[in-house]
């Protein structure tokens, strides 16, 4: 009867290890964020490096990602209220096409600066494996935090959450 549990554990476990598993060269949380060079989207191209020296929040999305979309207002009003001050706010787009990004931009009329990937190099370097995707980076670079899944990001919780993790007062 062990035996039968056991393996029964055993394959439970291996049929969940894929919805864990790693992107290839995903940077962990604790881990630095490699260089990379982003195709800019909604403004001009820029490397990763650039934004160093201030905490950033990167937020990882699709056009056709019905979260994505959802979260989007709240990401535009955080920018609106904070990007740029006490730390910095960017969007990853994992769209195949350009033209499905850049009109979800503009009908969403988003201010912050905003990025494609078409090599899947970030999506994999940052682990988005599921959308949205939000990381909280410090400001040499090191992941802080990665959050799966739409948020409300100018809500009073998110901003203690920011507030926290990069030790600022919002």
């Amino acid at each position: 009867m062990k035996t039968l549990i056991f393996s029964l554990l055993l394959s439970l476990a291996g049929a969940f290890a894929p919805a864990f598993a790693k992107t290839p060269g995903e940077v962990e949380i604790g881990g630095i964020l490699r260089e990379a060079q982003m195709q800019g989207l909604s403004g001009p191209s820029r490397k990763l490096s650039e934004f160093r020296g201030k905490p950033l929040v990167i937020n990882v999305w699709a056009s056709w990602c019905a979260p994505c979309r959802q979260e989007m207002g709240s990401l535009e009003r955080l920018a609106q209220r904070f990007n740029g001050k006490q730390f910095n706010l960017i969007g990853i787009s994992t769209d195949d096409y350009r033209d499905r990004a850049l009109t979800f931009l503009l009908q969403s009329r988003t201010s912050f600066p905003n990025f494609i990937d078409g090599k899947l190099f970030l999506e994999n370097m940052l682990g988005a494996d599921r959308l949205p995707l939000t990381l909280l980076v410090d400001a040499e670079g090191r992941v802080l935090a990665k959050y799966y899944g739409a948020k409300e990001w100018d809500s009073p919780e998110a901003l203690a959450t920011i507030a926290k993790a990069f030790r600022i007062k919002l």
